[in-house]
């Protein structure tokens, strides 16, 4: 592939091929596997995350279980849009599409990526307040508040991610395009990096909160273990909640770090056709971070797996019902009118 010179945007339009860093069969084959696996197992499973949360009217009901719906919504959007995206601009090399086409498409990545972070944030805050606050928790996290906190996780997400398409790209200001992103203005690229670092930082910063008070927690009911009851109980719950959700937190660190060190990288110093072919790989960790946060939940979570054995229970009885032949049905219904208390009179 011939080295591109990536400076400005010449007339609302720019050299796309200087972006496609994956020249080999093999190189495009390897990321077309990853994508599809990691794609769809990111699909199917949030979207029963979202279903085994919506499904138990008990757990929709709780705060902390509809920012995991949001995140979990976050992350097939994700996943789609991130994948579609990719394949088609990396792998079938498309340059047909306009750059307003192209910017809305890289919003989407950018508004659902943005949002599964704010999500996680306002999780890593419904786990401080819970642990640090126990008796004032359900005054303080009410559903009304959640879902406020949500709307504006999810405004203000989508309108940052579409700046670019509304004004704000290197085309319409006259300046120095990304290396990384096509259309995108360095100085905006910085600032989102900016956002997702402070994202990043309340995020440690409050699970380092929580994992302190629930190391104080734990050190406390081992010298207790007499007066154990219905609070201790309680605490033993959100502390297993919480160091669930500092396990994502790790993830999302390791999975965001080398995408971020990159982007970073960009702004100072100019990308070889090497450096940013592992960025377009790089960047799939992120997808990897969407798939791995719905099985944590999974395996941590004994709300989800009891609501996961409810509904396959309810989806057993249904499918054992519509087997029954006519004839059986037929039979069944005239014993069952023969044994009814009313004949007997």
């Amino acid at each position: 592939m011939e080295t591109c010179q990536i400076s400005n945007c010449s007339i609302n339009t720019i050299n796309l091929t200087c972006y496609m860093v994956l020249s080999s069969h093999t190189q495009k084959t390897g990321i077309t596997v990853l994508c599809s696996i990691v794609g769809i197992l990111c699909v199917l499973e949030n979207s029963l995350v979202l279903l085994l949360i919506f499904a138990s009217p008990k757990i929709r009901r709780k705060p902390s279980y509809l920012l995991i719906s949001s995140l979990a919504l976050a992350d097939v959007l994700a996943s789609i849009v991130f994948v579609c995206s990719f394949l088609d601009f990396h792998v079938l090399n498309r340059t047909d599409s306009s750059k307003e086409i192209f910017l809305l498409k890289l919003g989407g990545v950018n508004a659902s990526f943005t949002a599964s972070l704010g999500s996680l944030l306002l999780m890593a805050f419904d786990r401080y307040v819970c642990i640090h606050r126990p008796s004032e928790y359900k005054v303080i996290v009410t559903r009304e508040r959640a879902v406020m906190a949500m709307a504006v996780v999810w405004i203000a997400t989508m309108f940052t991610a579409f700046l670019p398409l509304m004004g704000w790209n290197c085309c319409m200001v006259n300046s120095i395009c990304s290396e990384l992103f096509p259309f995108i203005d360095s100085k905006y690229l910085s600032s989102w990096i900016c956002l997702v670092m402070i994202l990043l930082l309340c995020i440690v910063y409050a699970y380092v909160q929580v994992l302190w008070k629930a190391h104080k927690h734990t050190v406390y009911m081992e010298k207790h273990q007499t007066q154990a009851g219905q609070r201790n109980a309680k605490m033993r719950m959100d502390i297993t909640l919480a160091k669930t959700l500092v396990m994502v937190l790790a993830i999302v660190v390791t999975c965001w770090s080398p995408v971020l060190a990159l982007m970073t990288y960009s702004l100072f110093v100019s990308l070889n056709d090497q450096i940013r072919k592992g960025f377009a790989f790089c960047s799939t960790l992120c997808l990897v971070n969407s798939m791995v946060n719905p099985i944590v939940y999974a395996l941590r979570s004994r709300e989800l797996r009891s609501s996961l054995r409810n509904t396959s229970s309810r989806f057993r009885k249904k499918v054992s019902i519509s087997e029954i032949t006519p004839e059986a049905f037929r039979d069944t219904t005239v014993m069952g009118a023969l044994q009814t208390p009313w004949m007997d009179g």
